[in-house]
C-alpha cells in the first residue's frame, strides 16, 4: 500500500471514529485475516485506538489482507468480550444495504420517516452501511428500530445487534480483487432519539391469519399500532374510503409524534398489501399510492415513497408465505 493511501486512510479512520466515540469510551475492533483464516478482535480505549501507530498497525494489517471493523457501540470499561451484555451504551443505529444498495439509499434519503444519517459508509460497489448517531436507546428499542429499518429500506435482516461490527472508513475491503476503498460522507452532524424515527410499518403481518383479517386469541396482547393494522386492513377490504380512513386514524392516534404520517403510511402499507394479494402488477400498485398522495406529499418525494411502500408491502407478503 502506498505511503500516501496509508496516511490519508488512517485520517479518515481517525475522524470516523472521533465522530463516532467519546474521549474514554472502549471500543472493539476486529481484524478479519483471509490467508490464514482468522480473527482477532482488541478493545481498547478510543483514545489508543486513535494513536497514530496504533492506526499503522491497523493499516499494516489491512495491506497485507486483513479487514478492518469496528463495533457500533461502546463496551463497558474492562470488557474482554463484545457481547450484548458489554454493551455500555447505544450510541448509532445503523442500516446494511447489501442488495440494490443505489435504489435503497435514495429511497432512504427522500423518505420522512427518517432523519438524516449521520454517516454514509461505501463499502463496496453499490453497497453501503448507514449510520445515525442515537441517544436514548436501550438495547431492546435499538435492535427494534434496527429491524423496522431493514424491513422498510430493504437492508440486511441479519444486521440487527446491538454488538454488530461495521467496516471502518479509510481502510480497505479485501474481499474484492482489486481491493475497494472504503469511503464515507456525513450527511449530518446531530443526535437522534426515538421520536425521529416514524417506523411505524408493522412487520408483524403473521398475527393475521387470513386476508379477512380474523385475530388470533387474545388480542389483548397486542399493540395499539397492531390493533390500527387490523382495523384498516378490514375496513380497505369492505371498500372504505382511504382518505376519511387516513384522518380517522390519524385522529386516534394523537399519541403517535407525527399521527397525520403515521395513518398516511398505515394505509397506504396496507393498501399496497391489498392490491398485491388480488394480483395488481407492482408497478400499478406505485402509481395508485402516488396518485393518492400527489396533493398531500411534495412530488419529489412522492414517487419514492409510493416505491418503497409497495416494496415494504411485498416483502410483508413474502414473510406471510414463509411462515
Amino acid at each position: 500500500m502506498p505511503q500516501h493511501r496509508t496516511n490519508n486512510g488512517t485520517s479518515i479512520a481517525a475522524d470516523f471514529l472521533t465522530r463516532c466515540f467519546a474521549p474514554g469510551e472502549s471500543i472493539a475492533l476486529l481484524l478479519r485475516r483471509e490467508n490464514p483464516a482468522g480473527i482477532l478482535q482488541r478493545i481498547v480505549p478510543s483514545e489508543r485506538a486513535l494513536a497514530p501507530r496504533y492506526l499503522g498497525w491497523l493499516a499494516h494489517e489491512n495491506s497485507i489482507g486483513a479487514n478492518i471493523y469496528v463495533a457500533a457501540n461502546p463496551l463497558h470499561c474492562g470488557s474482554r468480550k463484545r457481547t450484548k451484555e458489554c454493551i455500555a451504551a447505544v450510541r448509532h443505529l445503523y442500516l446494511d444495504l447489501d442488495t440494490d444498495g443505489e435504489a435503497r439509499l435514495a429511497s432512504l434519503r427522500a423518505s420522512d420517516a427518517v432523519p438524516p444519517p449521520n454517516a454514509i459508509v461505501s463499502t463496496s460497489f453499490g453497497k453501503y452501511q448507514v449510520l445515525w448517531r442515537v441517544d436514548g436507546f436501550t438495547s431492546e428499542q435499538q435492535e427494534s428500530a434496527l429491524k423496522l429499518l431493514a424491513i422498510t429500506f430493504g437492508g440486511d435482516p441479519a444486521c440487527t445487534d446491538c454488538n454488530r461490527v461495521l467496516r471502518l472508513p479509510g481502510f480497505l475491503n479485501c474481499k474484492y480483487d482489486p481491493a475497494w476503498p472504503v469511503t464515507v460522507e456525513y450527511p449530518g452532524n446531530s443526535t437522534w432519539n426515538s421520536d425521529d424515527f416514524r417506523l411505524d410499518i408493522l412487520a408483524a403481518d403473521a398475527i393475521f391469519s387470513s386476508p379477512s383479517i380474523t385475530p388470533r386469541k387474545h388480542p389483548a396482547n397486542h399493540t395499539n399500532s397492531e390493533h390500527d393494522w387490523a382495523w384498516v386492513l378490514h375496513e380497505l377490504a369492505l371498500g372504505k374510503d382511504a382518505a376519511k380512513l387516513t384522518r380517522k386514524l390519524a385522529s386516534r392516534r394523537a399519541d403517535k409524534p407525527n399521527p397525520l404520517y403515521y395513518a398516511q403510511r398505515t394505509v397506504d402499507v396496507a393498501s399496497a398489501r391489498l392490491w398485491l394479494i388480488e394480483g395488481v402488477p407492482m408497478e400499478d400498485v406505485i402509481t395508485m399510492l402516488q396518485v393518492r398522495r400527489r396533493f398531500e406529499i411534495p412530488a419529489a418525494l412522492c414517487c419514492a415513497r409510493a416505491r418503497e411502500i409497495a416494496q415494504t408491502a411485498q416483502r410483508i407478503i413474502a414473510r406471510k408465505k414463509v411462515a
